[in-house]
């Protein structure tokens, strides 16, 4: 399986009454009050240390995306952070996860930069189509929310030619009207970078991936556990799509945190995570959920099949709680060993975007958890899939399937 470690770079110290005082942390918190800008910026400076350690230690990708007017994941360009991971002489996959495509108009904008991206990094690039969140199409960019999708799908289909047809041509959408389409460069891979797409559990998500061959990446915090008949519907449209069940498909976000002991994981990552789960997630219903956002299939099977349990407030569950459903992986690497290894199996994933930091959590912290997992876990779960006889198919052509740490690299390199 591939672990890529993935940046969601939220603002790392929201005040102790963050819940009382707003009611969001995305759209509507007060930036003159809550942001201050010489954080934002030692903070983005951190973050980008932490994906080039986490280079070093030879993950197999690195991921960012893309997110507007929020505490939770301020990284509004993942273009600007993935640029300086992109020119580094490394083996790691640069995950954009990805540029929101609905936003952009006209969407060139999308095919010019991801190409970009593709040629400065030797072919290492996975594009990312996410729909994007309520919360960013519509409550901070002001798309009604049934013109969403059909926002993505053009702009999909003006990126996707742009990458294939012979330029210069002419592209004539409802939204995206191009007299000369004719993007310098192209990207390097052919014929063109793999194309994953990020959801929260919306049915026409799985169907765009079948219908398109590409991976669908389950981007939730509920955890494994409690993810598993939402990825079965996702892996029952895979079957009646007539595809095989490569588990390289799939794709799942999972915090995880790694610690010499279970007690030492316990001491030192709980209020980090209790600030994450109060803080970071504290979003506004009628921003997270407007109506006509996600169809009425989508919504019916999120309130049936793939209905969520009820939780307690952060603040009043405990270590056990949040580590009990899975929502976080966390303790001695024997124990993340296992219960990644449980994961993989029950949502029949590849891929696995690992949250290793979590809100709150400064740089060396971060960096002991990564340093773990890379040295004591990652090696007994890299080869998981593959050893079962199945190709990642939708990886980068120039990525290594093995990426090695730093000092062999520059070994390799010698």
């Amino acid at each position: 399986m591939k672990s890529i470690w993935f940046h969601f770079q939220g603002y790392r110290d929201l005040p102790d009454d963050f819940t009382e005082k707003y009611d969001s942390v995305w759209v509507t918190p007060p930036n003159d009050v809550l942001c201050d800008p010489e954080m934002a910026g030692k903070y983005f400076n951190w973050n980008l240390e932490e994906l080039e350690y986490a280079d070093e230690m030879g993950f197999d990708g690195l991921g960012v995306n893309e997110h507007h007017s929020n505490a939770y994941g301020f990284s509004c360009s993942p273009n600007l952070v993935a640029m300086p991971l992109a020119r580094r002489k490394s083996q790691a996959a640069i995950v954009v996860l990805g540029a929101t495509l609905p936003l952009y108009n006209p969407a060139i904008r999308v095919a010019e930069e991801f190409a970009l991206l593709d040629c400065v990094s030797g072919g290492r690039l996975v594009a990312g189509f996410p729909v994007g969140s309520a919360m960013d199409t519509v409550g901070v960019y002001g798309t009604p929310p049934t013109m969403v999708r059909p926002r993505y799908y053009e702009a999909h289909d003006l990126i996707t030619q742009a990458w294939t047809r012979p330029g210069p041509f002419a592209f004539n959408g409802e939204y995206n009207k191009l007299r000369y389409v004719n993007p310098w460069p192209k990207p390097l891979q052919t014929p063109h970078p793999p194309i994953w797409l990020a959801g929260g559990g919306s049915i026409e998500t799985w169907k765009f991936a079948t219908d398109n061959n590409y991976t669908y990446n389950y981007l939730s915090f509920t955890g494994y556990q409690n993810s598993r008949a939402l990825m079965q519907g996702y892996w029952d449209e895979v079957e009646r799509a007539g595809l095989d069940d490569n588990p390289y498909r799939a794709g799942f976000a999972q915090i995880v945190l790694v610690a010499d002991t279970d007690e030492e994981a316990e001491r030192l990552y709980f209020k980090h995570v209790q600030n994450f789960f109060a803080k970071a997630l504290h979003v506004a219903p009628h921003f997270a959920a407007p109506p006509g956002f996600m169809s009425a299939e989508s919504v019916r099977f999120n309130m049936t099949k793939a209905a969520r349990p009820k939780m307690k407030s952060p603040y009043e569950q405990t270590w056990a709680d949040f580590t009990g459903d899975k929502r976080v992986i966390a303790g001695c690497p024997d124990r993340v060993v296992h219960e990644l290894t449980e994961a993989a199996k029950s949502l029949r994933c590849g891929h696995f975007m690992l949250l290793m930091q979590v809100q709150s959590m400064d740089t060396d912290l971060t960096k002991y958890s990564t340093k773990l997992f890379a040295e004591k876990v990652m090696p007994r779960i890299r080869d998981y899939w593959d050893k079962q006889g199945y190709v990642d198919h939708w990886w980068p052509q120039g990525a290594s399937k093995t990426p090695q740490p730093a000092t062999e690299q520059t070994e390799a390199l010698a």
